[in-house]
């Protein structure tokens, strides 16, 4: 593989919009480490079938990398990079002592039999475990994984290496060794950080409107519902519902369990465009990428959006929402409550000292507030976006590690 098969295009043109200096850029466009495997998997129709799996470690300069491992087929290398790219800088702009990385098996779980995941994620980490461990790769879940998988996962990898090593991998279930509060870190850790900005914006209470109803955005409509938030606005896949009075959040889900979608609840059924198009003060992007764009930014209402998916806003909307003085709070800094619990339960895991879900929550809640103040107070300075003073943030404090160990 030469230079530009490995070059993370996106990342570049990121670094591009967000730093001046070419080396800099020169010097983050690449990730340190990519490996790309094809490996066997038996079927439990005795067919075997071979899958493409990736793990891109991109930068190691803060310490050992750090990041989810996602089943899903359309999965690529150039998505690995960039999100392995994007975890290097949420791991700096936390403070964690983390670099990023990303991990990837092309396959659609929703085919397989339960036993054919487990066979599959065994073998997945056959194939990569020589580059893992818990000082130098810890993976945890992402898309379409979850706790019985990473559970299967480090059973390999311990079965493998001979011994027991509940570091090397987060994310897992209490019983192996997990962290309490895991399971709801990203919408929580979303939620600290939304008070933040209300608090810096003078705003209380606001009317909210949700964009995605699965894990995160259910769990960040819970929290906000409970705590007296109005949320006027859900939507899923198929479609969204609005109520200007307000959604009544418990029996939303039990609406959901029932009948696997939101639509048929009280209220006005309206399209997914239609919704993120509300008057309102805060709205969630909490399902897919690139979701408020070039063509419908100038009709966004809100004045807050709080990106609990990944890269719900283009850059070109980026710049069309700042002219409207619509703050904008970037995924790198409002989903990263994940990657924060998951270094919780690393250092439990290698203390061998286990939290509570209060001290779990405490503790989160301070990373969170102190990182969105320290993004909020360099975009006040630097009379720019909050993505691009998180990139600023991040991005010098990998060039200052890279710079002490002499690499630049």
């Amino acid at each position: 593989m030469d230079n530009s098969d490995n070059i993370c295009r996106t990342c570049q043109t990121q670094l591009k919009r967000s730093v001046d200096k070419k080396e800099i850029v020169g010097f983050l466009e690449y990730p340190r480490r990519s490996l790309i495997v094809t490996f066997p998997v038996k079927m439990d129709s005795g067919k075997t079938k071979l899958f493409t799996g990736y793990r891109v470690q991109y930068n190691n300069a803060l310490g050992p990398t750090k990041g989810g491992i996602r089943f899903h087929p359309e999965v690529n290398f150039e998505e690995v990079k960039t999100l392995a790219f994007l975890m290097s800088l949420k791991c700096a702009v936390l403070g964690l002592p983390y670099g990023g990385a990303k991990g990837a098996v092309q396959v659609n779980p929703k085919e397989l039999s339960k036993k054919e995941l487990e066979r599959l994620s065994r073998a997945y980490i056959r194939e990569i475990y020589a580059i893992l461990g818990p000082k130098t790769d810890i993976p945890a879940p992402d898309v379409y994984t979850n706790a019985e998988i990473m559970g299967w996962m480090l059973d390999e990898y311990e079965r493998i290496v001979g011994r027991k090593e509940p570091a090397a991998i987060t994310g897992k279930p209490l019983c192996k060794g997990g962290s309490k509060g895991r399971d709801i870190a990203t919408p929580q850790g979303g939620i600290y950080v939304l008070k933040e900005a209300l608090k810096a914006l003078k705003s209380k209470y606001p009317m909210v409107v949700i964009q995605g109803f699965g894990n995160v955005g259910m769990g960040a409509a819970k929290i906000l519902y409970d705590e007296g938030y109005k949320i006027i606005g859900i939507s899923d896949s198929n479609s969204g519902v609005y109520d200007e009075n307000g959604i009544d959040i418990v029996k939303l889900i039990k609406h959901k369990d029932k009948t696997g979608k939101v639509s048929g609840f009280k209220g006005k059924e309206i399209s997914n465009k239609e919704l993120l198009e509300l008057d309102c003060d805060v709205l969630i992007p909490a399902a897919l990428e690139s979701q408020i764009h070039k063509d419908n930014a100038a009709n966004i209402k809100a004045k807050v959006v709080l990106e609990l998916a990944n890269a719900p806003v283009t850059p070109e909307a980026d710049d069309i929402l700042f002219k409207k003085r619509i703050a904008v709070v970037p995924d790198i800094l409002a989903n990263a409550g994940g990657v924060v619990v998951s270094y919780f339960e690393w250092v439990q895991n290698l203390d061998d000292k286990y939290w509570s879900l209060e001290e779990v929550l405490d503790k989160l809640n301070k990373k969170m507030v102190k990182a969105f103040n320290d993004v909020y107070k360099k975009a006040k300075k630097m009379k720019t976006t909050m993505r691009k003073a998180a990139y600023k943030l991040a991005i010098d404090k990998i060039m200052e590690a890279e710079k002490k160990r002499g690499n630049v």
